[in-house]
């Protein structure tokens, strides 16, 4: 399911060269009301082009590859796998403003373990994308289900939109919040109330 719709974004679509996104930036300075040969922008499309690169490498990462990994060590280990305050930059699919926030992700293994910097890589492979929060919060969770298959997963993201503090209702210091429970974490009510008070914990030590 997670793999699925990994491979529906973008697919079917060429990718522009360097000189296509260049020549959009320029169209879209135009269209802003300014001049995309005066001096402060004539390199900005080269800038914008390398700054694509970065913010939508998500693209070119298989997130399910980034799990392959996994250790029998800890089989024993019956208890929350937790990471908490991932930083998290994204793009709004409908506006093209930025997301930013920090993602939670936890699991309850089920003989395998998987090492943390995978669960921040996984997340951040999912963000540089052109995303809605509510989908990258279920494939996150998804992509870690089908390939540990543990007894549950957990993941909530806090975020602000950009597209809501610069634009429309002008709202700023808004956060929204998703969440995705499976297995136990959706079955058992304090287990999801164990794993908010545990990142509540964690969100307010990095204060």
């Amino acid at each position: 399911m997670a793999e699925q719709a990994a491979s529906d974004l973008g697919a079917g679509h060429g990718k522009p060269d360097r000189a296509d996104i260049e020549s959009a930036v320029r169209t879209l300075i135009r269209a802003a009301g300014d001049n995309p040969d005066r001096e402060g922008l004539v390199d900005t499309p080269a800038r914008v082009a390398r700054a694509y690169r970065e913010w939508f490498s998500g693209y070119a990462i298989d997130p399910a590859a980034l799990l392959s990994r996994t250790f029998a060590e800890a089989q024993s280990y019956q208890e929350t796998v937790l990471l908490c305050n991932i930083p998290l930059v994204s793009t709004c699919e409908h506006h093209m403003a930025p997301i930013i926030g920090v993602a939670h992700v936890g699991y309850r293994p089920c003989e395998r373990v998987v090492g943390i910097s995978k669960l921040s890589r996984l997340v951040d492979a999912f963000a540089r994308r052109l995303q809605l929060q509510e989908r990258l919060t279920q494939q996150i969770g998804m992509t870690l289900w089908d390939a540990l298959a543990p007894r549950g997963v957990a993941v909530v993201i806090d975020a602000t939109h950009g597209c809501m503090a610069t634009r429309g209702v002008n709202q700023r210091g808004v956060a929204m919040r998703t969440a995705c429970w499976l297995g136990d974490f959706q079955a058992d009510r304090d287990l999801r109330r164990e794993f908010l008070t545990s990142v509540s914990d964690a969100r307010a030590s990095a204060r």
